[in-house]
Order: structure tokens, then sequence, then C-alpha cells
């Protein structure tokens, strides 16, 4: 049990808002002593999984590039394109983003979308340009929902839509998993079953998009009767 002490560190220091790679390393060596390793060799079994799973790395490289597209006007230009479709709504967008991100993961494709590669220089900064094309400047209370919205949008259309696909590795851990319970399955049988509970996240998650327009009209209308009452 003392190996979970490990645990306990992650949730202090994840509540203590310490940077988040100093505390998973913190809780990797306290698992590691408390499991009765040494510290150097705690250390090691730390790089060795990390030197197994170094393309994790990689979204560092994404980072430089969405920051020169940014530097050369990739959110200005999202923001005047998105500007012109005068049905836009900041809920219609992040209902039509869901649905995209869905239907290719469930085809496999993971890596089209994500919070860095796609939300932060692309469907955040239109779902933001529509609401204030509509209602003028926001409220900073106001922006952080949208682009909370925006990013919860990508979770869950990821979560549900990439279980459809055959060869994906949360399909071959649930198959693993089962398999040391006694419950022998397919694979295809698990992508099967996977799709109500996609067509239901699109529905209740969609639905929770499309009531964010009224929840954005009714407290930013709120807010401009209020300015020129005053």
């Amino acid at each position: 049990m003392l190996t979970f002490l490990g645990v306990a560190v992650v949730v202090v220091g994840f509540v203590a808002r310490i940077h988040p790679l100093l505390v998973v390393a913190a809780a990797a060596i306290v698992t590691s002593l408390s499991a009765g390793m040494g510290l150097v060799e705690g250390i090691s079994v730390l790089g060795k999984a990390f030197n197994d799973n170094r393309y994790v790395s990689l979204v560092w490289l994404v980072l430089p590039v969405i920051g020169l597209l940014e530097r050369s006007g990739l959110q200005e230009r999202a923001r005047a394109l998105i500007s012109r479709v005068k049905t836009a709504t900041t809920g219609r967008i992040l209902l039509v983003y869901f649905a995209v991100r869905q239907l290719s993961a469930a085809l496999g494709l993971t890596s089209l979308g994500g919070h860095a590669q796609m939300v932060r220089p692309l469907i955040a900064p239109m779902a933001e340009a529509v609401a204030e094309n509509r209602y003028g400047p926001l409220p900073d209370r106001t922006r952080w929902l949208i682009r909370a919205s925006a990013a919860a949008a990508d979770n869950v259309a990821l979560f549900f839509g990439e279980d459809i696909f055959l060869a994906i590795a949360s399909i071959l851990l649930i198959k693993a998993f089962l398999e040391q319970n006694g419950i022998f399955v397919e694979p295809l049988q698990l992508s099967v079953w996977a799709i109500p509970s996609a067509v239901l996240a699109l529905l209740i998650h969609g639905t929770r998009l499309l009531l964010l327009d009224r929840r954005l009209h009714r407290e930013l209308a709120r807010a401009d009767a209020g300015k020129a009452a005053e």
C-alpha cells in the first residue's frame, strides 16, 4: 500500500498548483522509494520509461510551428474568415468541429485535431470571433467559457470516437484486460459496441453546445441592457 504514496503526491501537487513536470517526477521517485528501490534505480527506471516512449516528446516539435503560424497572423485570418459567415454561432462552430473530430477519430485519424494543433490556434479564436461579432467585446469570464467549451469538444469527441477504430490502443487495452479476467471478445465486437456510446456523446454534447448559444445570448444581452440603462 505504501506505493500509493505517489498518488497522494500527485493530488497534493496539483491542488497546490505546482509545475506538473515536477509533480510527476516527485511522484515517480516517491513510488520507487516506497517500493524498496534505491534513488538511482528509481531514476533509472523513470529514464528508461521516458526513452522507450520518447515519441511523447514529439509534441514539443509542434509548438514552434504553431508559434510561427500565430506570429504570421493565423488567428486573425481565422477570425476574418468566420466573421463572413452570417449564420455561424459559437455553439454551431464547436458542434461542427465536434462532429468532424469524432468522425476522424473513428477512422483512426486521431492526430488531425488536438489542443495545440487545432483548438488553441483555430477553433477557440473562431468561436470567440463569432461571439464578438454578435455581442461586441467579451468579458474575460465569457472568453474563458468559450475556450473551455472548445477544449471540451475536442476531448469528448476524441474519447468517444477513437474506440470505434479497430486498431486503437484503447481497444487493445480493453481486450487485454477482459482476457485477464476470463472474458474473451474480438476487437471488432468492442468497436461495434462503441458506436452507440459515440452517437449518444454526439447528441448529448451537441445539445450542450447549442445551449451554450442561449447562455451567451442571455448573459451578454443582459450585460448590454445594463450598460444601456447606465
